[in-house]
């Protein structure tokens, strides 16, 4: 897995939720694709998986990765790491291997994208769980930050033009 992913493609302004990181991931899949790597294939965002008892949850984007045969369950949070997320995730791939998984596909794996991590809570949060899940950052520019930016570049052209 990589570490961080770079999601400077979304065009995000401060103070984002996670719903909002969600749809832009979503309207932007083709990048978000080529960001995760090869081999993956959408499958859903909030997708119900439906337990036997008629509960139903809603993990946050299902993909399928061709290559590894298996069904691939990401959770975005747009806050650092906190331990408690390790049994939700660890929850909804249970969830996929029982009721998306097929006879011919390898189990299911997890991953957690969120703002930030401290390797050292990361390990702690995950011993004892033997199932493929992982955990990693990701990298954006909000608005106001690529605002800026773009607005010194232009600055230093003009300025340039000038001489």
């Amino acid at each position: 897995m990589k570490d961080p992913y770079d999601f400077n493609f979304l065009t995000m302004t401060a103070g984002y939720n996670e719903h909002e990181l969600k749809e832009a991931l979503v309207n932007n899949i083709t990048r978000f694709l080529l960001e995760l790597g090869r081999g993956f294939a959408f499958v859903g965002r909030q997708m119900e998986l439906r337990m036997p008892n008629g509960k139903s949850y809603f993990p946050d984007l299902i993909f399928y990765h061709i290559r590894m045969k298996c069904y691939v369950v990401v959770e975005l949070k747009v806050v650092g790491f906190i331990p408690e997320f390790v049994g939700k995730l660890n929850f909804y791939v249970s969830a996929a291997d029982e009721l998306l998984k097929q006879a011919d596909d390898h189990p299911s794996v997890g991953l957690l994208i969120c703002k930030s991590h401290d390797k050292t809570t990361v390990e702690w949060s995950f011993r004892g769980i033997d199932r493929p899940v992982g955990v990693a950052s990701y990298q954006l520019q909000e608005v106001v930050e690529r605002t800026i930016a773009e607005i010194s570049q232009k600055t230093k052209e003009a300025a340039e033009k000038m001489d």
